[in-house]
């Protein structure tokens, strides 16, 4: 007889060892799929407007992907947000991909989970830049949002005026809320890495402190690179008065900020304080502006399951470079291969009255290489 509480005359039979055996292996796979995947995943699964649910239904939050325990508390109490954090994740990889287009690793999306697949397990400089423009890409789109008026927890920008606008020149109009993006791109993004409690001195602290590093300087990025814009007003253009307002930069002039300091990105390590100090005492300290990395960077040459790099076979080069885009580095010495291929576009294109420009389609034969 089985006694509540007792195993032993319990007979489990092997049909019984198999079920336990799948369980335990669909609980870690789960772990791992929770551990592998990321809010970025907002960008390339649709996120229902605010419009579309009810304001405190749990049953949204819990269905998107990739939100760390944190975020998806965040997610309850800020709803609305969500569809921008997406367009914010989705503008950050769209630069991240521009910047890095003529690279051996070009920011290429592999997954709806991970979205940049294993590679963004190694604390390389390339992992630090998509850190960096994600964490941008939500200020951005948040600082938009408000001056819209499509959230209902902010407005337009409430930046004092600057004190050095002249006298006569008003401030108002409806700037880009950045302090506000600022602030919540910092909360929501942020929540992953400070969640979590490691062992002060190990590997994965020294990441986690990586990563929060990285996303404040895309935040600041952003946020330092707003700019004053102005609109002239009088009669027949005169520009007799100014209004005056603060404004986001454009995102592209930001994803290029970050590429610079991507190229001057500092080594670290973790300290058995739990602090990241310089690999190379001879470099100069970074500032919060700054990426950092801890790990270098895998050979993106060849395809390789382990790090997750793809590889550079069948990406285009250019035959007479000699920079990174060039067949000789792109092909990282393997050779290429040439084709033709038939490119269309438009051609003598003439202006008629009023107001339309019409354009003939020109097909051109032109030379293209890839690695092989």
């Amino acid at each position: 007889m089985l006694v509540p509480g007792h195993w032993d005359g319990l007979r489990l039979t092997m049909p019984s060892l198999m079920l336990l055996f799948i369980a335990a292996l669909l609980s870690s796979w789960a772990q791992l799929l929770t551990d592998a995947s990321s809010w970025w995943s907002l960008a390339l699964n649709p996120v229902q407007r605010p419009e579309m649910f009810i304001i405190g239904a749990q049953p949204v939050c819990s269905q998107l992907p990739g939100l760390s325990p944190g975020q998806r508390k965040l997610c309850q109490l800020y709803q609305e947000h969500m569809s921008y954090i997406g367009e914010g994740a989705k503008t950050g990889i769209r630069e991240c991909q521009h910047q890095f287009r003529q690279r051996r690793w070009n920011c290429s999306t592999v997954d709806n989970m991970s979205v940049f697949g294993r590679v963004m397990q190694i604390g390389s400089r390339e992992t630090a830049f998509t850190y960096a423009v994600s964490a941008a890409g939500v200020v951005n789109a948040i600082s938009r949002a408000c001056r819209e008026g499509e959230l209902s927890t902010c407005g337009c920008s409430r930046t004092a005026r600057p004190k050095d606008l002249p006298r006569d020149w008003l401030w108002g109009g409806c700037g880009d809320n950045v302090e506000y993006g600022y602030r919540f791109a910092k909360e929501f993004v942020d929540a992953r890495e400070r969640e979590k409690n490691f062992a002060k001195g190990s590997e994965e602290q020294g990441r986690a402190l990586m990563n929060l590093q990285n996303n404040e300087a895309g935040r600041r990025a952003v946020y330092k690179m707003a700019d004053i814009a102005c609109k002239c007003h009088g009669v027949s253009g005169s520009c007799s008065l100014k209004t005056c307002w603060l404004q986001l930069a454009e995102f592209r002039k930001v994803g290029d900020r970050l590429k610079e300091k991507y190229d001057s990105a500092a080594a670290m390590r973790v300290t058995r304080q739990g602090k990241l100090e310089l690999a190379n005492s001879r470099f100069n300290q970074p500032t919060p502006e700054d990426l950092v990395y801890v790990d270098p960077s895998p050979d993106y040459c060849l395809r390789n399951e382990t790090t997750g790099s793809l590889g550079t076979q069948g990406r285009l080069c250019n035959k007479t470079s000699e920079g990174m885009d060039g067949c000789e580095l792109m092909c990282c010495g393997r050779g290429y291969d040439r084709f033709k291929s038939v490119q269309v576009e438009r051609c003598h294109c003439r202006f008629h009255w009023c107001c339309f420009v019409r354009c003939k389609k020109c097909t051109e034969i032109v030379d293209q290489y890839v690695c092989k």
